[in-house]
């Protein structure tokens, strides 16, 4: 996939449809040492913090990609075209502790440009992140009765922000 640097702060991309419709491979560790995870994550949000372009992302404690995310402030999240809808099913509904989710989908990850987290090489979009602030969920402070039914087990999510050290992706994707 031919990629080019874009300036985070003119990415163009529809906020909500690339979560939604089409979702974000997170990699999560160190590209060069082989400690790294990846999951495909379909909530999560782009936009502007403390006068730096922020991705947001949310994981699960139980997940095994978070204790990377303890490990590494690095992340990359990664956007496909939509033919590898059936591998990122895949790396969402397998765990990276029972299996090695790169040979299963075929994916190529590659090394990034600022952060330790490897990108991929099929992807259409590449945004580099370092972890800027986390948080966990407080029920407490739960607004919408809609939001309880997604913990039955209690696995409140940790938030993430991290900043967008680099963007590279398709013409498509440039202002």
């Amino acid at each position: 996939m031919s990629r080019n640097a874009i300036d985070p702060v003119r990415l163009r991309l529809p906020v909500v449809g690339s979560w939604k419709e089409r979702q974000f491979l997170l990699a999560a560790g160190d590209f060069a040492s082989g400690s790294y995870n990846l999951m495909t994550v379909g909530w999560g949000g782009l936009g502007r913090m403390w006068a730096r372009p922020m991705a947001l992302i949310t994981v699960r404690p139980s997940r095994y990609t978070y204790t990377f995310l303890q490990k590494h402030r690095d992340f990359t999240l990664n956007l496909f075209p939509a033919s590898f809808a059936e591998a990122l099913s895949y790396c969402g509904s397998h765990s990276g502790r029972d299996v090695d989710k790169v040979k299963e989908t075929g994916l190529t990850p590659i090394a990034s440009q600022k952060v330790a987290a490897p990108g991929f090489q099929q992807a259409e979009l590449i945004l580099e992140c370092r972890v800027s602030y986390f948080s966990d969920f407080d029920p407490s402070h739960f607004l919408a009765d809609y939001i309880e039914g997604h913990y039955p087990k209690k696995d409140y999510h940790r938030l993430f922000l991290g900043e967008i050290l680099a963007a590279s992706g398709t013409a498509s994707f440039a202002e």
